[in-house]
């Protein structure tokens, strides 16, 4: 074990969904439950984005499934007063965990840039235009069409840059990168997206595109899901550690993250299948010969800082 916890932030999971449709508690782990505050607590973690993920073989549709687990978010949140919304003086060496709010799939605002600025006033501040279906804003990364965004596709990044919410590459066609890129006017991120150098995914980005949004300042959280960490049937710590020096050779050390995918997920690599892992990784940077100021911007500043500008 680390001698040392460094605070943490993880830019995308999925409890919200599981608490809404499993019952999931935060406070009392079930099943397959990875996000739980005890592992939490015992990763270091400091800044949690939490998802609501849109599940189109539901019969619900999606605005109501997004409300659905933005009230499951409150309620957590006032159950649990350790939580704080993330805020331009949150202080990670402090008690509290900070959290933020985001979509993951834009069918949540039903093709309604008015529905986009209700969901921005009820704190999400950051939105994935697709999920791995299309919409009516653009193409995802797993249907491997080289359409860009739509028209309405545009009007949402321009609407998010105007109200002040982030963009989520991740998902995203190349060609929608292609245009996120080009047409925004707001650093752009990637919360659990891998590199494709290391694995031939279409949902892990191409060095150019690390590159760019790099040179935005945004910043490229790495997920743990062993479909985008390798081409094996499994992965390990030494593959997430691998796409994290990738993307720091890339992009350099400002821009990587970290973007676990907890509870989007039924397999792990072994050691992290919750957030109690985020020490070994910590403990493998160190091992690299990361500085302990590196290994604090890899594990939480680069992302903090990030974020902070939607605050």
């Amino acid at each position: 074990m680390s001698t040392a916890i460094f605070p943490t932030a993880d830019a995308h999971c999925d409890f919200l969904y599981g608490m809404t449709y499993y019952g999931y508690d935060i406070s009392s782990r079930s099943g397959n439950q990875s996000i739980h505050l005890p592992y939490l607590s015992e990763g270091g973690v400091k800044l949690q984005f939490f998802a609501t993920w849109i599940d189109m073989l539901l019969k619900q549709n999606p605005l109501s499934q997004c409300l659905n687990m933005i009230d499951s978010y409150c309620r957590m949140l006032d159950k649990n007063p350790v939580f704080k919304p993330f805020s331009k003086d949150f202080d990670p060496n402090g008690d509290s965990i900070a959290t933020v709010l985001t979509i993951e799939g834009g069918e949540a605002i039903e093709g309604s840039v008015e529905n986009l600025r209700m969901l921005y006033k009820l704190g999400v501040r950051a939105m994935t235009l697709t999920w791995n279906d299309v919409n009516a804003l653009a193409c995802p990364a797993m249907k491997r069409s080289k359409k860009g965004l739509t028209e309405l596709g545009k009007a949402v990044v321009a609407e998010m840059n105007r109200i002040g919410m982030a963009i989520d590459l991740s998902h995203l066609n190349d060609a929608g990168i292609d245009d996120v890129l080009k047409l925004s006017t707001q650093p752009v991120f990637a919360s659990h997206t891998n590199a494709r150098a290391l694995c031939d995914s279409p949902r892990c980005m191409t060095d150019a595109h690390i590159k760019a949004v790099a040179e935005q300042g945004g910043v490229i959280g790495v997920n743990f899901y062993y479909k985008q960490l390798n081409n094996k049937k499994y992965a390990e710590i030494s593959d997430v550690i691998r796409h994290i020096e990738h993307i720091i050779k890339i992009g350099g050390i400002q821009c990587v993250a970290l973007g676990s995918d907890f509870d989007g997920m039924n397999k792990y690599p072994e050691g992290l299948s919750d957030s109690r892992g985020f020490v070994r990784i910590s403990d493998a940077l160190s091992s690299l010969g990361l500085s302990e100021q590196e290994i604090y911007m890899v594990m939480y500043e680069n992302l903090a800082n990030y974020i902070v500008r939607f605050m």
